[in-house]
């Protein structure tokens, strides 16, 4: 398998490109420097069709660079690692494009997590803790700025739902944590075809951090302490999904986002191409959560 990797030097995108590498995969790291192996800049008017000239040496692309673009579906099979649901809501409307949607650990190994428990009419908490002693890359930053002052997408309550001010305590797989709503897409990715109604919530190792979110979702303007927030806490991650009638929850976790996401990413470019992806699909349409455990496991 041949794989052009966007954002093959970000925090994701490399640990995208190493793995698929270390399992005898041919891959192309593409970006804007003048030393990478595909140049494409895509602020560059050009830039899609460098793009689409690139990609028919290649059977797959993974977006790892941040760039939320659904013409890049265009370009050929996509691996899409965003978090964006509104993005991701908007590449499945073109039922010509082969992307995989929410391929990472949230999305992704969280939407296998909401698939177990969910049921048609229940309502379904998504619990994600990351680490905020993990150094991210500038898009991840910036992506969790982005929910500040912002509302949740398409919510299932069909009102508007401001980022970061609700709150709900979850129990997952080491702690119990206070989370805060957030804008993460397995409602969108999942809900409708559970039926189920899908609410996601964010936190942080360190509960100072969570509670500086907690702050900006309610005054915006203080928006900056999140750039200038310490990295405090350590890099572990748990995910927990929860049925709140059936009171069913499945649970994950592990350490490293980056590199989790990084492998299950990796894990989707090869079953995309395997199994012919021509239309949209969603993580878990292509891979089992055994296989994502093990993945994580060997290489996250």
């Amino acid at each position: 398998m041949r794989a052009l990797v966007l954002g093959a030097r970000g925090a994701v995108g490399r640990v995208v490109a190493d793995e698929l590498a270390r399992r005898g995969h041919e891959v192309t790291s593409a970006g804007r420097r003048a030393d990478d192996e595909a140049r494409i800049d895509l602020g560059d008017p050009a830039g899609l069709d460098a793009l689409r000239t690139a990609m028919r040496s290649h059977d797959v692309l993974v977006n790892a660079s941040g760039v939320e673009d659904v013409a890049l579906a265009s370009a050929g099979p996509l691996v899409e690692i965003s978090a964006t649901s509104s993005y991701l809501d908007a590449l499945a409307r073109g039922r010509e494009r082969a992307v995989v949607r929410g391929a990472g650990l949230a999305p992704g190994l969280s939407t296998l997590l909401v698939a177990k428990v969910a049921a048609p009419g229940d309502d379904v908490d998504l619990g994600i803790m990351l680490g905020s002693g993990e150094r991210h890359g500038g898009a991840a930053v910036a992506w969790t700025a982005g929910l500040i002052g912002a509302d949740v997408h398409a919510p299932p309550e069909s009102v508007r739902v401001p980022n970061l001010r609700e709150s709900r305590v979850l129990q997952g797989p080491h702690a119990r944590r206070r989370h805060l709503r957030a804008d993460f897409p397995d409602h969108v990715l999942l809900g409708p075809a559970t039926g189920a109604r899908v609410r996601n919530y964010l936190a942080l190792t360190s509960r100072v951090a969570t509670a500086v979110l907690g702050v900006t979702g309610r005054i915006p303007a203080l928006r900056g302490l999140v750039v200038r927030t310490p990295h405090l806490g350590s890099d572990d991650w748990e995910l927990v999904a929860r049925n709140r009638r059936t009171s069913q929850t499945a649970t994950a976790s592990g350490r490293g986002q980056s590199q989790a996401t990084g492998a299950l990413a990796a894990l989707a470019a090869e079953r995309a191409v395997a199994a012919g992806v021509r239309e949209p699909v969603i993580f878990s349409d292509i891979v089992s959560e055994s296989a994502a455990r093990e993945r994580i496991a060997d290489g996250g």
